[in-house]
């Protein structure tokens, strides 16, 4: 099973909110997830990004893939140089 961290929409008709979660990379967009993992509140300005940073580690580590816009988000808020640093560090 291929997982993915994604963006799952939520939210009314032009007030999107999204949820960045691990999903299996065949569910739909907005169907099962396995975890939640954060959110994600563009409507605020600057957008407003809660991430649960171990539990994103933990997945990236199991070989989950990010999307484009989640790993730009997840690069603003650091984790994707701390994961690559953790890389680094166990391979010497």
């Amino acid at each position: 099973m291929a997982v993915k961290l994604r963006l799952k929409r939520m939210g009314a008709k032009q007030k999107p909110f999204y949820r960045i979660v691990a999903a299996d990379s065949r569910s739909k967009r907005d169907g099962k997830f396995i975890e939640n993992l954060g959110t994600y509140d563009v409507t605020k300005n600057p957008a407003a990004v809660k991430v649960e940073k171990e539990r994103v580690m933990y997945w990236l580590s199991n070989g989950a893939i990010p999307t484009d816009t989640v790993r730009s988000i997840l690069s603003k808020q650091g984790i994707m140089k701390e994961f690559a640093e953790s890389k680094v560090k166990k391979g010497a």
